[in-house]
């Protein structure tokens, strides 16, 4: 009974694309490993992108400096 948890910060993810991971990550088990479909889960949990960090400062800090250098 294979087991996926997916992570990615809540930055606008649409039901659709959600979809498309289930379906992906489920169908690479199956087609890997072999894995039977119905009993393969995949989670999706959004992050808040304060409790995401990436050397040594988080996303919502990143994504506010990356914008204003873009505006300069």
């Amino acid at each position: 009974m294979p087991y996926v948890n997916i992570r990615v910060t809540n930055e606008g993810v649409t039901p659709g694309q959600k979809l498309e991971l289930i379906e992906g990550a489920t169908d690479l088990l199956s087609r890997v490993l072999n894995k039977d479909p119905a009993t393969t889960f995949v989670i999706i949990d959004e992050v808040e992108t304060d409790n995401w960090g990436v050397n040594r400062e988080n996303v919502t800090t990143r994504r506010r400096r990356e914008a204003e250098a873009k505006n300069k």
